[in-house]
Parts: structure tokens; sequence; C-alpha cells
């Protein structure tokens, strides 16, 4: 299992500066981090952008909560090919060359960019995961039209699809 992880995954994992987290959402953050960390391969890029956007949100030092323990977990094993896949990305404009030029993407959350142009330059074009950020959802159909996938782990809070 090959995914690039949004940062909100872990800090909705942990539980604490996201108020919109309801217990579900926590505990589907925490089932899929814990499942990820025996199997998983998470896609980064190689300047580390988005280890230190990580680095800023949670605590690196792995405690005290799951998202935590998550970042000490890629810190350990960034240099292990077997479980940390760095993907060249290259900054342009506040962007990137590899974010592309779609207008219905022009409002999509320039911090949220790194992930987007790391899973379109992986070869494997993993997944992206989310937990509670609604860019994902909003920019669904664009995103996917571009051949991405994204997972919605707590739909009781943000999905594509509208609730009833």
């Amino acid at each position: 299992m090959k995914a690039v992880i949004d940062t909100n995954v872990l800090i909705a994992a942990n539980g604490r500066d996201c108020p919109q987290v309801t217990q579900q959402c926590q505990f589907s953050a925490i089932k899929y981090l814990e499942t990820f960390q025996k199997e998983g391969m998470v896609i980064v890029d190689d300047k580390w952008l988005i280890l230190k956007e990580y680095q800023n949100k949670v605590n690196p030092k792995g405690q005290p909560g799951i998202g935590d323990a998550f970042l000490k977990w890629i810190l350990t094993n960034q240099a292990n090919p077997k479980r940390c896949q760095k993907i060249t990305i290259t900054p342009k404009d506040g962007s990137f060359q590899e974010f592309p030029d779609d207008a219905s993407l022009t409002k999509f959350d320039p911090s949220d960019r790194k992930f987007v142009a790391v899973a379109l330059k992986s070869p494997d074009r993993p997944p992206i995961i989310n937990a509670v950020d609604p860019d994902w959802a909003e920019c669904y159909e664009a995103l996917t039209q571009l051949g991405l996938t994204i997972e919605f782990l707590c739909p009781d809070i943000v999905s594509p699809i509208p609730n009833p």
C-alpha cells in the first residue's frame, strides 16, 4: 500500500487542534495510520516540504498522539526505500511545475499543492489520503479527471458526495 498522506490525517489522529474531528473521524485516522505503519509506503517529496509541514503541525518526538507517533515513524524510516519513497518536485511561482495549469484548480490551497504534485509525479499514482480538509472535496472532480485518487477517511465531515 502506497499513499500520499495529507497533514490533516496526522492532526485528526491526534484528536487535538482540530475542532471538527469527531470520535469516529479520529478513530478512522488512527486505524489508517496504524495499519499503514505495518504495511505501507509513504510518498513524500525529496525537498522535505511535506515532512516540514508535518513537523510544524505534530510532535516529531512521537508523543503524545498517534499522529505524532506516525511522524516519528516516517522520520525513522525516511531513508528506508521499503517504507518511504521520495519524489522530486519543482517549485514554480508559489506552486509546482508538476501541479496542473487547470482553471478549475486555481483556488486550490497552495499549501496542499505539494501533495498533488508528488502524487502526479509518482509513477505509481498513489492515492492522496484526506481526513478533514474540504479542499479535496471541492476540487474532487478536477483532481480525479487528472487520474488522481482521493480517499476520504472522514466522510461524515468532508466528502465529495454531499450528505443527503
